[in-house]
């Protein structure tokens, strides 16, 4: 095929789904004059799956988004139908909001923002190999021939590599909802000496609205409080749309028990691995078969559509058993299915072929973020996505490049995962991931990296103005509880003891009344009036920041002991056959890994302490030896 100039650029972002939009707004906002190139443009933003953004973890990564001065937060402030927020009757560090989204609203809304982005053009195309030339990524050529230049370049292929729907017998080449499928460029990632695994994934069945008997299941409304995930939002949405509960039933379990031997899954038709946290509805039944039921959740998929979302139903059963389930469920014995459930399979890169910048070892200046590097989950797509479109653009006009440490963020977190550990399967981000997750909540997030998203100049100066002025109301507040002295008056002692606590026997500084576990800000607030006008979420942050002080500074000591492992750099060039002390296993893992510091190495599957001991002395040795040759 003859070859054409389709244009020089800074960075070049491949696909647009929820990562692919991150990288590329990101890019754009940084100066970097770049191209967004998708299959479909009427894809960008899709939702294939749940219509949701948040949840545990989740939520938090999508308010470090925004901290960050991504998009994903104001996105989805804008087209919501419903927002909850949960876990609210345990600790700070597991509360976590969740948007219903209006599928439609969400990608319109987010396409108009690309199509309105300053340096970035949407391009509808297919990407079939990279421009590689002396191990450098130099721009994209598409199946027309078209050749694109570019000093960086971000793969966000999703679920496209080499995809294929499954649905009971059937099977079919296919991205998701039936979009044409990438076939080329994986099979190009391959011949250029990338690892790719075979991962799956799945949807339930959609049904309408109208056949569903809403009186047999239980509402699940929105909070009543105004709530959003972007700092930024001052305009709420009111009117939201309640989703509705039901279970499954001994019949339903009955009919999957009786039809395993159609499941792909069971058939071995299936090769790709699932992911755990998410199992098909076949999964659960066979894995918890002493559970009677399990949940379901009714989802609107918009205001302007019948569709709702079956969630807790994936499946790749036939679609005749998927028609027998939906109508064993209570509220739905005359539910209309309208799309059925699929199971997917695609191609995702062994994600340990990655720097933490997410820039590919393998290749320089060619990046990846999201489902292709074994994630699960728009919110974790996006936040790669948000990371590797600040590192392209950073390599592409020659600044620094940010690496988000695991106790500043769930992005971290993850991306240090993903490129240290690995994964077997689609990987999903969980609370229990983060071993400081008690500085990682959802209501500092913007404390945590706001002045990174500053720096890099994705966040405007009003709003780091707004934020320079928060922070600073937040440390006068607690300072003046901690000097404050309450009296043991009848009005205290009445209102403590009407809040279940021990009478005070002498005057209580206020910041200690406030650690009390059955005290809160709120309740105290007229006692402890303040000349500046303290806001709920000033509040919020004053009473956690206070109520938790020795758990933080626990966290905090924690943080310092691992940066001081992560501060012994690795050289590049180490030559870990020469360490003959280090266990085979350990040396196997630190060689295809390459981490870049003896803390990221500890983190390394396969490495324990004994070899952490031995790289080391090796280090300290290597530092004298080079001292004497001077």
């Amino acid at each position: 095929m003859q070859h054409y100039d389709g244009g020089s650029y800074d960075v070049i972002v491949v696909g647009a789904g929820h990562a692919g939009c991150e990288a590329g707004l990101a890019s754009a906002r940084m100066g970097a004059k770049t191209l967004m190139i998708t299959i479909n443009l009427d894809m960008v933003a899709f939702m294939p799956c749940n219509p949701s953004v948040g949840g545990p973890a989740k939520g938090i990564v999508v308010r470090e988004i925004d901290a960050l001065g991504g998009e994903m937060g104001r996105n989805i402030d804008k087209t919501h139908i419903q927002m909850r927020m949960l876990n609210t009757g345990k600790g700070p560090a597991v509360r976590a909001l969740r948007a219903q989204a209006d599928k439609f609203s969400y990608q319109h809304e987010l396409k108009k923002t690309i199509e309105n982005q300053e340096n970035l053009t949407l391009l509808q195309g297919m990407v079939e190999e990279l421009i590689v030339e002396d191990d450098k990524c130099k721009g994209i050529i598409t199946n027309t021939g078209a050749r694109y230049q570019a000093k960086s370049v971000v793969i966000t292929t999703g679920t496209f590599l080499r995809g294929k729907i499954i649905i009971g017998d059937l099977q079919y080449s296919s991205g998701p909802n039936n979009q044409q499928p990438s076939i080329k460029l994986s099979e190009h990632l391959q011949a250029l000496g990338f690892d790719l695994v075979r991962f799956k994934t799945g949807t339930p069945p959609r049904v309408n609205s109208h056949s569903i008997d809403y009186s047999k299941t239980e509402i699940q409304p929105g909070d009543d409080v105004p709530r959003a995930f972007s700092y930024e939002t001052t305009s709420f949405i009111t009117d939201q749309i309640p989703c509705w509960l039901t279970y499954t039933s001994p019949e339903t379990h009955q009919i999957i028990d009786d039809n395993l031997h159609r499941s792909p899954m069971y058939s071995g038709m299936i090769k790709g691995t699932g992911p755990r946290y998410c199992p098909s509805i076949e999964d659960k039944v066979v894995r918890f078969n002493d559970k009677p039921r399990h949940q379901i959740f009714l989802e609107p998929e918009g205001r302007n559509t019948q569709e709702v979302y079956v969630q807790g139903l994936s499946t790749s059963l036939p679609e005749d058993i998927q028609r027998k389930m939906l109508t064993s469920i209570p509220g739905l014995e005359n539910v209309q299915m309208m799309r059925a459930g699929y199971a997917i399979e695609y191609d995702s890169i062994v994600p340990t072929q990655l720097w933490p910048t997410l820039e590919t070892k393998k290749v320089e200046s060619l990046y990846t973020a999201g489902q292709i590097n074994g994630t699960s989950g728009y919110e974790e797509a996006a936040g790669q996505g948000l990371m590797a479109g600040i590192n392209a653009a950073a390599k592409a006009l020659g600044k620094d490049e940010v690496i988000l440490d695991r106790s500043e963020a769930y992005i971290g977190v993850l991306i240090d995962d993903l490129v240290t550990k690995g994964t077997n399967e689609p990987y999903r981000l969980l609370t229990s991931r983060a071993e400081y997750r008690l500085l990682l909540r959802h209501d500092n997030a913007d404390l945590r990296l706001t002045e990174i998203g500053y720096k890099i100049g994705l966040i405007p100066e009003e709003r780091y103005q707004r934020f320079i002025l928060k922070k600073a109301t937040v440390e006068q507040e607690k300072e003046r509880l901690k000097n404050l002295i309450l009296k043991p008056s009848a009005d205290l002692q009445q209102l403590i003891k009407d809040a279940g606590g021990s009478e005070l026997k002498d005057g209580i500084r206020a910041a200690d009344l406030l650690k009390r576990p059955e005290m809160s800000y709120e309740q105290i607030r007229h006692i402890i009036q303040s000349d500046t006008e303290i806001s709920d979420v000033i509040a919020e942050q004053v009473e956690i920041q206070i109520k938790y002080e020795g758990y933080i500074e626990k966290s905090l000591q924690q943080v310092e002991r691992m940066k001081k492992m992560d501060n012994k750099k690795i050289p590049e060039d180490i030559d870990y056959d020469a360490i003959s002390s280090l266990a085979n296993e350990a040396r196997q893992k630190l060689k295809e890994v390459r981490p870049l510091s003896v803390g990221q190495a500890s983190r390394v599957s396969g490495v324990n302490p004994a070899d952490i001991s031995i790289l080391l002395i090796y280090l300290e040795q290597g530092k004298i030896a080079r001292v004497s040759n001077q």
